[in-house]
């Protein structure tokens, strides 16, 4: 964005996410809703591959851009690998974000076997600043739908994102995904009047 220019809203910015948001002005989304690579070297099962999900370079500077763009007393909720949790954590706090929350999505099938079969889904619930407690909480299990993953291998449900922008992303908010995928946290935030 160049200086003294509107934001854009309602567009999708491709390329890399830490030079977009580098040239996104400070202070100027209300709410981050976004599914990195968990850094895993994730393959599905007709072989798709998620871009940079081998290399966790990108992970401190893209949240520092993330927090930078993110409004004061504002929320970011970041889905994340559980076995780099300890990476995504220490990069959150890197950036300045508190760990506000945890949320869960139980699944009806598993999405990979190991030691265990993997049947959820989880994201941190992040601040930047004290934003002002709910009236009514967000529960911190949500329900999850498959989609089928038509779109990209790792597609996530319009209904497990929905409650989320209601929850923290305020009317006519700007709504942004750094990862944005299949696009699934953009089409729920205009579904919801978010930009």
């Amino acid at each position: 964005a160049v200086a003294g220019a509107p934001l854009p809203r309602n567009t999708v910015l491709h390329g890399d996410c830490i030079e977009v948001m580098a040239n996104l002005p400070e202070a100027s989304v209300e709410f981050i809703l976004t599914d990195p690579p968990y850094l895993c070297n994730y393959r599905d099962s007709q072989g798709r591959t998620v871009a940079n999900d081998n290399d966790p370079r990108w992970l401190e500077p893209a949240f520092a851009e993330a927090f930078r763009v993110l409004k004061d007393d504002a929320f970011c909720v970041s889905f994340y690998g559980w076995h780099e949790a300890d990476r995504f954590i220490t990069a959150w706090r890197k950036a300045g974000f508190r760990l506000a929350g945890h949320v869960m999505f139980p699944k009806r099938y598993a999405s990979s076997s190991r030691y265990l079969a993997a049947r959820h889904e989880a994201a941190y619930v992040l601040t930047k600043g004290r934003p002002p407690l709910p009236a009514e909480p967000l529960p911190d299990v949500l329900p999850w739908a498959y989609t089928g993953n038509r779109l990209h291998p790792t597609q996530k449900p319009l209904a497990a994102l929905t409650p989320l922008i209601q929850a923290f992303c305020p009317a006519g908010g700007l709504v942004l995904d750094p990862f944005c995928g299949s696009g699934s946290t953009l089409v729920a935030a205009q579904a919801l009047g978010r930009d």
